[in-house]
Order: structure tokens, then sequence, then C-alpha cells
């Protein structure tokens, strides 16, 4: 069952769900969800001498990244057409094991071609950290996005019991408690 705002408020408040910092949710909160604002922190790729990504081949993915730092609010970010960069949320957050969370993206962002995220939507029970998410540029012009802006918005839904394993005390972890965008760790599945 997706939490409506009573329930994301009573969470909140409560301790449930914990975001750092303490969301405004007079702005922030939606009939079921909880809007987050972009971070300042970016990853794009860089020119690399690899003619293609081979998910097997032994490679630090985070050498052919580079990572972009902003001014902390309003600051802009460009985001050229057929573009992708990884970002951070501003607010990271704290999932207890009876919930997972979904990251959407916001329709007047996609309505101008940018998206969100690709994939990775789905926060366990049991998240520390700050969403990473991946962004793209489907339309034909830049796209000028701020720091502090409302990017995304997370919807909590209760399990049907309590987790037995939190994401960030599992060894198949990847991601937990990040506070800046990593890059892909695919290979490590794969070697």
């Amino acid at each position: 069952m997706i939490l409506s705002d009573r329930d994301i408020i009573s969470h909140i408040t409560e301790g449930k769900i914990q975001v750092f910092p303490s969301p405004n949710l007079e702005e922030q909160l939606g009939p079921c969800s909880l809007d987050l604002h972009l971070g300042n922190v970016f990853k794009v790729f860089k020119p690399s001498q690899y003619p293609y990504l081979d998910l097997k081949r032994s490679v630090n993915m985070e050498d052919i990244m580079e990572e972009i730092t902003t001014g902390e609010e309003n600051s802009p970010f460009i985001l050229q057409p057929k573009d992708f960069a990884l970002a951070v949320t501003k607010e990271s957050f704290i999932l207890p094991l009876d919930l997972m969370a979904r990251l959407d993206g916001r329709s007047s962002l996609g309505r101008l071609g940018v998206v969100v995220h690709s994939t990775a939507a789905r926060f366990d029970p049991g998240w520390s950290g700050k969403a990473v998410m991946e962004l793209g540029n489907l339309g034909i012009m830049p796209v000028v996005l701020y720091t502090g802006m409302r990017i995304c918005a997370l919807t909590f839904e209760t399990l049907s019991s309590p987790a037995q394993e939190s994401y960030s005390k599992s060894e198949k972890r990847k991601y937990a408690g990040q506070e800046k965008p990593q890059a892909s760790k695919i290979n490590q599945e794969l070697r």
C-alpha cells in the first residue's frame, strides 16, 4: 500500500522515515509523495580511450567519469540534448525495514524531455543515503537545471512484513550510504 500524505507526515514525525535536512512539508508534500531537491554534485562521462563499455572488462568506471560540483543553491547545470549525467538529491533519507520507496521524475521536467531516472527507481527497506538520479535529456534543446530545485518525488510503500535484511547492512549492497553519485559497479558482478 502506498502511503498517503497523512501517513508520510506521521512516519516523518515519528522518525520512521528520516529525511535530512527536514523537509518543508508545505512545499514538498503531495497527496502521496514527497518532493526532493537537486543536489550540487554530478558525474558525467569524460572522453575515453575505450571505444565501448565492456562490462566484463576490468575497468574502474569511476576513472571514465568526471565529478562536477556546482554552488549550493540556484547554481546552473546545463544538460545538453542526448546527454547523460548522474546526480544526487540534496536530501538524504533512511527507510525502516517495513517500507520501500520509489523515485519518480516530475511531469513538468518530463514535458521538457528531461528524464530523471532510467531504471533505478526503487529504494529497498533499510536504505540510507542520498538518491542518485540518472538524468538524461531526450529533447532537442539544452535544459538548465538549478541546484535546490525540486527534481523528483518519492512515494513510500509498505511491505507485507518487515524485511529480514536491511539494504544498508547487506553484503550485496553497492551504493548504501552514498553522499555523491557513484559510477556503475555492475562489472563487479560479472567477474
